[in-house]
């Protein structure tokens, strides 16, 4: 491309870095500045005492978008790390000694749900083959547009899926068309508390998320999930992509209707064109002056959070028991949880648990053997956090997990950090704590998210899980190709 730009990046996270690859791959001069020492963002990791953690995103679902980006560098994912599929996927337990395990083959899932209720195999079956078709039209079509118009959607191809989307159908509902056991409906809600509803406030259309969990599989890159962080870091040098670390972003400069230049604590980086792929509202009411901002505090006010979380990064002595690479325990009222999540906020009073036990799979993220422990509670977003309160859910996890499992473990516990709200916070400068983006709810879909391009400054994009198609590593890395694809467009019309 003739018409080379220089194109400042904030943020090297999954997204900010799928667009510096995508840019550079093109000629474009690109600059990516990262407030952290290390790429990734939220998919930082971190060891001590010998032990490894992946700190944020621990599920590696939808591989077919993550291969695809690779394949357009004429590049494979074995270039960079190994993956694994995780088999079983994942054990939900809903009592002591009473659990699932989700098998990585679809004949024993099917095999699976006729056991808990007769001819859920085979509607299993019917269930998967409708939610792939909105898996590959919504990843496939809808997930890859800018949604800077409706009229994007317009299109004779697209309009004849919109119905079969369920857009206005609930996930509950969509769900209690097919199976009547609440084990199977709370085994196919799990995803969708991270996304930010209920199966009464979540469009049906994310049945598709149950098509990549259970068809698509659960998949691990030996190493920890921030193998894909550094691919994508070493992807994008290789395309001549210029990273500056531990340079935080203080103010986008504007002038004449233009973002101009980042200022940072190390600099002055000028730009043709500015991605701003950390945390949408950070970026926007701090480092914007208020006449370049598109929306208001009052707009983010009124927009749904997905849930912040509590996490616990622990190393164990020894080897546990009865816990898989991902476990969830569902052993407590999962209504009331969501319901204290996004109905009435308020720490939880029985919440669900997520283990995350990757040296069940990964012996080389623990000391011969021990184990490394990640235990999250999914909680609302604008919580008070204390240490009090971090102290008390520690007990109540590890009382929960040890009478569930049977086994003795706060006491082999060598090694604790907590990481909440406050950490969300200070860290990804993250709205209201939020760890997951914005919810999935209907008027937060597509076109309803925040803009991907500013409409006061015309050469500034937003990228990330706070604008489209939303949060997930996937996603994010489409949000980062869309993005750098919309400047790459302008640049050829002006060539």
């Amino acid at each position: 491309m003739t018409n080379k730009k220089k194109i400042t990046i904030i943020g090297a996270g999954f997204s900010g870095m799928a667009a510096a690859a995508t840019l550079a791959r093109e000629g474009m001069d690109v600059t990516v500045i990262e407030r952290h020492d290390i790429p990734g963002g939220r998919g930082r990791q971190f060891s001590a005492q010998g032990f490894t953690f992946d700190m944020g995103p621990s599920w590696y679902w939808m591989p077919d978008v993550i291969d695809d980006f690779f394949a357009r560098f004429d590049r494979r994912v074995s270039d960079y790390f190994e993956l694994k599929r995780l088999d079983p996927s994942y054990r939900i337990y809903f009592g002591k000694d009473d659990y699932v395990e989700i098998p990585a083959s679809m004949e024993e899932a099917e095999a699976l749900f006729e056991g808990i209720e007769p001819g859920a195999g085979a509607q299993l079956r019917a269930f998967m083959q409708e939610a792939e078709v909105k898996y590959t039209v919504g990843i496939g079509e809808f997930a890859n547009k800018p949604c800077l118009s409706i009229m994007e959607f317009a299109q004779l191809r697209l309009l004849k899926y919109l119905f079969s989307m369920h857009l206005l159908r609930s996930f509950r509902s969509h769900i209690s068309r097919y199976f009547k056991s609440p084990r199977i409906q709370r085994m196919l809600e799990f995803p969708i508390l991270f996304l930010g509803g209920t199966g009464r406030t979540t469009p049906a259309l994310y049945s598709m998320m149950n098509y990549g969990d259970i068809k698509l599989g659960t998949w691990y890159p030996m190493g920890g999930m921030h193998q894909l962080a550094r691919a994508m870091h070493r992807l994008a040098e290789e395309q001549g992509v210029t990273f500056h670390f531990s340079t935080e972003a203080t103010r986008i400069d504007t002038r004449d209707g233009k973002a101009v230049a980042v200022e940072t604590n190390q600099g002055r980086f000028e730009a043709d064109f500015i991605i701003a792929s950390g945390d949408y509202h950070h970026m926007e009411q701090v480092l914007l002056p208020r006449e370049a901002r598109t929306y208001d505090q009052a707009y983010w006010d009124k927009r749904v959070m997905s849930p912040s979380s509590l996490i616990f990064y622990m190393g164990v002595n020894r080897k546990l028991e009865g816990l898989l690479h991902h476990t969830l325990l569902f052993d407590a009222d999962f209504e009331a949880h969501a319901a204290q999540i996004y109905e009435d906020p308020q720490w939880p009073t029985e919440p669900s648990l997520y283990i995350n036990v990757t040296s069940r799979t990964d012996p080389s993220v623990a000391p011969e053997g021990q184990e490394n422990l990640m235990v999250l509670i999914p909680v609302a977003p604008g919580l008070e956090d204390t240490q009090a309160v971090r102290d008390r859910y520690y007990t109540l996890i590890m009382d929960r997990i040890e009478a569930i499992t049977g086994q003795s473990i706060r006491e082999h516990v060598v090694y604790c950090r907590s990481y909440a709200q406050n950490d969300f916070t200070e860290d990804y400068h993250a709205f209201k704590g939020n760890a997951y983006g914005l919810a999935n709810t209907l008027m937060q879909t597509a076109f309803l998210k925040p803009r991907m391009q500013s409409r006061k400054l015309d050469n500034l994009y937003f990228a990330g899980q706070l604008t489209v198609p939303g949060p997930g590593v996937p996603p994010t890395i489409l949000s980062g190709t869309i993005a750098a694809g919309e400047i790459l467009g302008r640049c050829r019309s002006q060539s």
